[in-house]
């Protein structure tokens, strides 16, 4: 995105900023290489919390400052906004404190997706902020007061950008390491203030060198751009609240994991859970063979299901399927089948594949699955997959379920 492209920029303007997160961390964060345990990634973003207070405090008396010596209301309004922000680092910092609270009886499951509330909280602050600097900068095209210029100014403001481009930085980088949208909204705020500070000191610029006033309208393309970083950060955190589908590469550990065991033969119906960061409940349906020793594979999946719990955390619950692979007839129609839609959509897979011979016909049972928003509804897709299947010498019926893929 326009966003997370601009990081790699930010890199090299805060170049050795990053040692003083790395040095805090080391001296208040026992264990801080080992971000897997709750209590280490909370203490993380406590720590960057308080950082981030400590630095829009330190802003918000210096553009107060600028602000009274410019006598410019961009500047002043910039010192609130800071003002403001120190209170949403107090949002991102209760909310990592609110989740860390243990499970009770009225939520099981823990408290973990208090922190996506607090990351929405500050996108709406972020909005808040947008909506009042494009209120300010249309009655400031219709009064255009004149900003004034100074040497101690022009420096306030060029620190007050490098503090923002550095907050932004440690957010964005602390926040993807501990998966924490609530940093990740802390980070685009920062951005979207940098920016902001920078449209100011530009404007201020122009008129000191050319007394032409452009102050109004930077701030007006300012107000869009926070804007719209308001609306991405907000979007980002209502996913998980509403339930996203997990990570690609999630999904590929889970696989890994699950068929690593010998008499597993395929997995589907994944469905991963998300209560919070690092409290994650997983259930899918796991193939062995029918044939097979039902006491040894019940023990197959008892390890699978211990594996998955310590490696990622979370609560695993694994449903055994058994399938038929000793009948050469039913082996040699589900091949046939799996042609079949294939052929109709290389996209669509197929699970629980039982064939029942009666007098008269061979009822072919099995379920597949589909996309979200498939091109085809599901009365049309099972129409299509009966006549395919009706046309398979043997007088053979087709019995679908479809169901929907919930992971990517």
């Amino acid at each position: 995105s326009f966003l997370s492209e601009r990081f790699s920029t930010l890199v090299s303007v805060t170049t050795g900023g990053n040692k003083l997160i790395k040095l805090l961390s080391k001296w208040f964060i026992k264990g801080s290489e080992n971000i897997e345990n709750p209590v280490v990634r909370a203490a993380y973003g406590t720590l960057c919390g308080v950082v981030g207070i400590c630095f829009n405090l330190i802003l918000f008396t210096i553009k107060l400052i600028a602000g009274q010596l410019s006598r410019s209301i961009a500047i002043t309004a910039d010192a609130f906004n800071n003002l403001s922000d120190a209170g949403s680092s107090i949002v991102t910092l209760l909310g990592f404190k609110i989740a860390e609270q243990k499970p009770d009886p009225d939520h099981p499951f823990g408290h973990g997706r208090y922190e996506y509330i607090s990351g929405l909280v500050v996108s709406l602050i972020i909005l808040v902020m947008g909506f009042e600097l494009l209120k300010t900068s249309i009655e400031k095209i219709i009064t255009q007061p004149a900003p004034e210029g100074s040497p101690l100014v022009f420096i306030i403001l060029g620190i007050s950008i490098l503090i923002k481009c550095y907050m932004a930085f440690y957010n964005h980088k602390y926040g993807k390491k501990i998966n924490s949208t609530a940093m990740k909204a802390t980070a685009f705020d920062s951005l979207s203030d940098s920016v902001s500070t920078f449209a100011v000191l530009i404007s201020l610029l122009v008129y000191t060198l050319f007394k032409v006033n452009i102050d109004a309208y930077a701030g007006l393309l300012v107000s869009l751009f926070i804007l719209v970083t308001g609306y991405k950060s907000a979007k980002e955190t209502i996913s998980p609240l509403l339930g996203q589908p997990p990570s690609e590469e999630l999904v590929k550990k889970i696989e890994h994991i699950v068929m690593s065991y010998e008499g597993i033969l395929g997995i589907h119906d994944l469905i991963v859970h998300d209560y919070g960061p690092g409290r994650l409940v997983i259930s899918l349906h796991a193939e062995v063979s029918a044939s097979g020793n039902i006491l040894e594979l019940h023990d197959v999946i008892d390890n699978a299901e211990r594996q998955l719990k310590e490696e990622l955390s979370c609560i695993a619950v694994i449903h055994m399927d058994p399938i038929v692979t000793d009948d050469e007839s039913a082996v040699e129609a589900k091949s046939k089948v799996l042609d079949l839609l294939h052929e109709i959509d290389p996209v669509i897979s197929m699970h629980d594949f039982r064939m029942v011979t009666g007098p008269t016909h061979t009822n072919l049972i099995f379920d597949i699955i589909v996309p979200f928003k498939y091109r085809m509804s599901d009365s049309e897709l099972n129409a299509a997959i009966c006549k395919s299947v009706s046309q398979i010498p043997g007088n053979y019926f087709a019995v679908v379920q479809i169901d929907k893929s919930y992971v990517m």
